[in-house]
This record gives C-alpha cells, structure tokens and sequence, in this order.
C-alpha cells in the first residue's frame, strides 16, 4: 500500500509528455486491442473497479524490461492501457493528470499479476515489478487520444 503523498506543487510551463499507444481489452482476460482513441465515458476496461478504470505506462520503462528480460518487448505485452512518453509518472502519484480531454487520478501503482510471465516470458513478473505503470480512477471522463498532451492537472488560482 502506498503512503499518501501530498500533492505536486507545480507551475503552468511545467513540462508536457503525450500519449504514445493506447490498448483497450473488448472484455475482461481478452488480448488488448490498439485504438488512435479511447472515449472514457463509456469504458468498462477496468473490470469494475473505480480506482483501476485506467492503467499507465512510462513508455521508457519498455528499454528497461528489454534490458532485464535480454528479448525485445512490445507495449501490449505489458497489458497496460495508455503508455505515456516525455512525462514522468512517478513525480504525479496521487495527483491528477490531463490526459487528452480526460482527467484522472494516478491511485496507486500498477503491480504485476502472474499473466507477466505468459505475456512477457520467463522472469516478466520479477522484471515489471517497479515498471509496471500506476492506475487510476476517472475524475473528469473525455477523449484520449494517441499524441494527446499530458501534464499535471494545475487548478485555477
């Protein structure tokens, strides 16, 4: 279980990372499917549970887990649902993110289950575990699309 963290104090000319892929599963155990978009007013991605409507992936961490595994890895292999590159996830824990025309809240981090090793071969479980993205609950649903922005959600002053 994660410790609360207060929130990230950031400023509006903070950086911006984009959406790289996104992958939706038609239902739950289903292979993901890649999509250019995602409309999260009508998801059921999540299998039910609020705080996991969304998972998140550093896209730079796919370099890591060729690195840990020695074979190449493909995003789907992570089963994860939006990868993320140029913004840091770790720095955004507990805090909202614009992802697109969505908002969302980053709950906790994205552990990896036993299909890690089916998915991504041998040693997958113990090579994702640190790498495997965080989840998040829906707190404004919208649009997301492949090249979105995506930035520290900064409430008016």
């Amino acid at each position: 279980m994660l410790p609360r963290f207060a929130r990230v104090r950031v400023e509006k000319s903070d950086p911006r990372g984009h959406v790289e892929l996104i992958q939706v599963r038609p239902k739950r155990l289903a292979p993901t499917i890649e999509v250019d978009a995602w409309d999260l007013s009508t998801s059921q991605d999540h299998g039910g549970s609020a705080d996991r409507a969304v998972t998140l992936f550093q896209y730079e961490h796919l370099a890591v887990l060729e690195s840990l595994l020695g074979h190449p890895v493909s995003f789907d292999q992570t089963r994860r649902n939006v990868a993320v590159r140029g913004f840091n996830l770790e720095v955004a824990r507990g805090s909202e993110l614009v992802v697109g025309k969505a908002v969302l809240l980053l709950t906790g981090r994205c552990h990896p289950c036993a299909r890690m090793e089916e998915s991504l071969g041998s040693g997958g479980f113990a090579a994702m575990f640190g790498h495997g993205g965080w989840t998040a609950s829906i707190v404004e649903p919208g649009t997301i699309r492949r090249g979105d922005a995506v930035r520290l959600h900064v409430a008016d002053a």
